[in-house]
């Protein structure tokens, strides 16, 4: 092979032809440093051939192929091919940047490799006498390997002295001993007994075992299921359970979870049930050496599980026999910016593309999810009950005719203070950081603004500045209105902030922890408060959604939410399915101990149907409400959805682009609609102005084939300060 077709990380859909020498088909999937314009850049061989469409003179030389870790395996190739063709993404971004960042860079990895030392024949007839007395360290060692029959691992030789390193030189130097390099890194099956032992005093329930033994059952090859289960019915065990029947036969799983903050306790969960089983977790919270070594682990098939957010759907797994994406129905799993895929669906993919059973669990699952269920193209498996715990009572406060101080009501007030007499914990859920997300002048009512986004600043008490949510800027709290010198300057509306000191001052002697991404932005912030929170050193959480799925904390046994209602004015379609989900989860933190737990919801419309529903724990009835109101209306599950989205410094330029682009789409064949261009919900981000049209169609197949031959038009068809991107299967609109 004369020439290597070399994926870069750069905003074009092709590939890059490379004179190469050496390279054989076992290096597709290495790195490479190629010339690319006036740089070394770091590629991907994808493919190899003898020809290429390039005169000669315009081939350049791959400088050098990086052989320090093994090559993308093919299937993982295949599935990020499969990526960048469904998203409409160029594959040499995709590729890159699902490595991790330190295998982007020119230099090459320094892998640190497990190894043992063995005695050589010279060595087993040097005895401790023939040594001087000075050499007291080269005979600890010596005594050590000759007590080992097969050898001592380099660690526990190094650790004998400080300079037991230079020690164990000399000795391979005179011959005595020889280095050995670890290289079986395969996984050791589990003992099936052993993996499959519950902790003491735990028994599956009737419906936990029902829906192993269906998974178990099945055998091998694709099959998706979903476990359908309310919060606290024991989802957790049994993905344990289908973990364990795993790494009894020498697989791997791979578990993908839609928040960080969600890792720390399945982390521990998983490494206290399989100790022996090298499990690591893959999320943006570890540094550059925690991610490599980790996806190392994985790549060797060291690891028997990999725990991890939505960027691990790219790890490779040589062993891989299971995928568990929990909380399937999160929005997390969905990218929103750059490569726009979603990793459920991915994930979808890659089981199929392995042949191995995926799970999906929720309390709530999406509603293209249970749409699938319904009609039979995923396995349904339910838990309906609680174990050791009844579901919570759920309440709707009317704020309507009663008034609220700083947000919260009497009732609400006076359950927080009968929860703390009982020495129990309360939970005050609502979805805003900051102290108030307005800052208004009383005389000439100007607010506080971003001038980079169309949002309000949020005040924030602690650090006393104003703070947007969506770009970023933050600038100091005004002493006086800008517009018109007023020193009246009103907060409004409540944040975690601002429920906080109104706590503070309403229970002087309660224990108040407020738990939202400013409080948890510290590494290992989330771990102590979790800490904490088991230890019982707190009465009153204040947070936001990082605390309404995944926690289990046995003395929380009331929940309070406020501001629900804002969800319920949402032009997006999907508003109602969130609030429910969201809703649903928070409420499950409540009552998993002994006692039944209390969940009081604050709202103006205590009769509209989601509430309803939500009190009487009845997600299928609504979700069937619901897709019937999607299907007369014409949307997803029952239609494939794509957006193209344009943003320019003026909206102007972006509704021009956007128009342009629906015209160049008016003589393809294709069976789609195409909207009109309308500004985004929220025009102005990060100084861009932004903008975008729906495409929609019946068939995935005819949308896919409309955007294929569409995007080739769309490459002549931007302006030059014009960003677009596809994003198909968009989650907001």
């Amino acid at each position: 092979m004369n020439f290597v077709r070399v994926a870069l990380d750069v905003p074009l859909p092709i590939l890059f032809d490379y004179r190469a020498t050496a390279v054989t088909r076992d290096d597709i999937g290495r790195r490479v440093l190629v010339p690319f314009g006036k740089k070394i850049a770091v590629g991907v061989i994808v493919e190899l051939t003898d020809t290429t469409a390039l005169a000669a003179q315009r081939i350049r030389r791959v400088l050098s192929v990086l052989r320090d870790v093994p090559p993308l395996p093919e299937d993982v190739l295949q599935l990020l091919k499969f990526c960048s063709d469904y998203y409409h993404h160029p594959l040499g971004a995709v590729i890159l940047n699902s490595l991790p960042t330190r295998l982007r860079r020119r230099q090459a990895i320094e892998l640190a490799v497990s190894a043992h030392y063995i005695l050589t024949t010279a060595g087993r007839n040097v005895t401790a006498a023939t040594l001087p007395a000075r050499a007291a360290i080269k005979r600890e060692l010596l005594s050590l390997l000759q007590s080992a029959n097969h050898g001592v691992d380099e660690a526990r030789l190094r650790a004998v002295a400080p300079r037991a390193r230079s020690a164990l030189k000399t000795m391979v130097e005179l011959g005595w001993i020889e280095r050995v390099i670890d290289t079986d890194t395969r996984l050791t099956p589990c003992a099936p007994g052993d993996a499959l032992t519950l902790p003491a005093g735990r028994t599956l329930t009737h419906e936990q075992c029902a829906a192993v033994a269906s998974v178990r059952g099945a055998g091998d090859g694709f099959m998706p299921w979903l476990l359908f289960g309310v919060t606290g019915s024991g989802k957790t065990e049994v993905y344990l359970q289908l973990v364990a029947a795993a790494l009894a036969r020498g697989k791997q799983t791979l578990l993908l979870v839609p928040e960080i903050n969600l890792t720390p306790q399945l982390e521990s969960q998983v490494r206290a049930r399989f100790p022996a089983a090298n499990m690591v977790s893959l999320h943006s919270g570890l540094n550059e050496s925690e991610r490599l070594h980790g996806w190392l682990a994985a790549q060797s098939g060291l690891a028997g599980v990999v725990l991890g957010t939505r960027l691990a759907i790219f790890t490779p797994l040589p062993q891989l026999g299971l995928i568990v994406v929990d909380e399937e129905h999160d929005a997390s799993f969905k990218q929103m910016d750059g490569l726009r895929y979603s990793a459920r669906d991915l994930a979808l993919v890659r089981a199929k593309q392995r042949a191995i059973p995926i799970i999906l669990g929720s309390a709530t699952p999406a509603l293209e999810t249970y749409h699938k269920a319904l009609n039979g193209g995923y396995r349904l498996l339910t838990l309906t009950q609680r174990v050791n715990a009844m579901p919570p009572d759920i309440e709707f406060l009317d704020t309507r005719q009663k008034p609220l101080i700083d947000g919260l009501s009497q009732e609400l007030l006076k359950a927080i203070s009968e929860t703390m007499k009982r020495k129990e914990q309360s939970l005050v859920f609502i979805n805003r950081r900051g102290y108030a997300p307005v800052l208004i002048c009383r005389s000439c009512s100007w607010t506080a603004d971003c001038h980079r986004c169309s949002a309000k600043l949020v005040l924030h008490a602690m650090d006393r500045r104003l703070h947007c949510h969506h770009c970023g800027h933050h600038e100091p709290v005004h002493a006086v209105c800008p517009q018109c010198g007023n020193q009246d300057l009103l907060p409004l509306g409540q944040g975690t902030q601002r429920i906080e000191s109104a706590l503070a001052r309403t229970f002087p002697a309660a224990r108040i922890l407020r738990v939202d991404r400013d409080s948890t932005r510290r590494k290992h912030a989330w771990q102590a408060m979790r800490a904490r929170i088991q230890a019982q050193e707190v009465d009153i959480l204040v947070g936001t959604q990082i605390l309404a799925k995944g926690h289990d904390f046995p003395q929380l046994n009331l929940v309070g939410v406020l501001n629900a209602d804002s969800s319920l004015y949402s032009t997006d379609f999907r508003a109602g399915e969130r609030l429910f989900a969201r809703l649903t989860q928070v409420a499950g933190r409540a009552g998993r101990g002994t006692l039944r737990g209390r969940v009081l919801i604050q709202t103006e419309f205590p009769q509209h149907p989601l509430y309803r529903a939500l009190g009487r724990h009845d997600y299928p009835s609504y979700a069937r409400e619901l897709l019937a109101e999607r299907k007369q209306a014409g949307f997803p599950p029952f239609v494939h959805q794509a957006a193209l989205r344009a943003e320019a410094p003026r909206l102007d330029d972006a509704l021009s682009f956007l128009a342009r682009a629906t015209s160049c789409a008016a003589d393809i064949d294709s069976g789609v609609t195409l909207f009109d261009p309308v500004p985004a919900t929220l025009v102005r981000l990060a100084g861009l102005e932004r903008a975008h049209l729906t495409i929609q169609g019946r068939s995935r197949t005819a949308l896919q084939k409309f955007l294929r031959a569409w995007r080739a038009r769309l490459e002549t068809t931007g302006a030059r300060d014009v960003r677009w991107a596809l994003d198909v299967d968009p989650l907001e609109l």
